[in-house]
């Protein structure tokens, strides 16, 4: 399983993104599923409508109903925690989906994610640990 943010899910799927093919060569390498969190899910959703409309969402809704992308929802402990890093990186700042992914990474114990977001360089789990950035940018 490999944590996932909204921008390589968007490049996976609009062909349209600079970021589209590493994304794709990555994506073979992965461990299956990857996970994400609904802001997240919520964030990719709404970009790709105003990429390509419902071709895009559709193929976003297929990760998921195949199994190979899970939305997971967070514990009250996660979500606490979520707003509670808002506050921690409110200089950047740090929006929703972005706080839900470390918040996660911080309850399951996982520190590799994919994504395009360069803040992900600057957030630690708690508060020490590096994330492990997939592709490395």
């Amino acid at each position: 399983m490999t944590l996932t943010d909204a921008g390589p899910l968007i490049a996976i799927i609009d062909a349209d993104e600079p970021d589209h093919k590493v994304c794709l060569e990555m994506l073979g390498s992965l461990a299956l599923p990857l996970i994400t969190t609904w802001p997240s899910f919520t964030e990719a959703m709404y970009l790709l409508a105003r990429a390509g409309g419902i071709l895009g969402q559709r193929a976003l809704w297929h990760l998921v109903l195949t199994d190979r992308l899970r939305i997971i929802d967070l514990s009250p402990s996660a979500l606490h925690r979520s707003a509670r890093l808002m506050d921690q990186y409110a200089d950047r700042p740090m929006d929703l989906a972005d706080a839900t992914l470390v918040a996660l990474a911080e309850e399951s114990g996982h520190n590799t994610i994919f994504s395009l977001d360069a803040d992900f360089q600057i957030y630690r789990i708690r508060g020490r640990q590096r994330f492990q950035i997939i592709p490395i940018t």
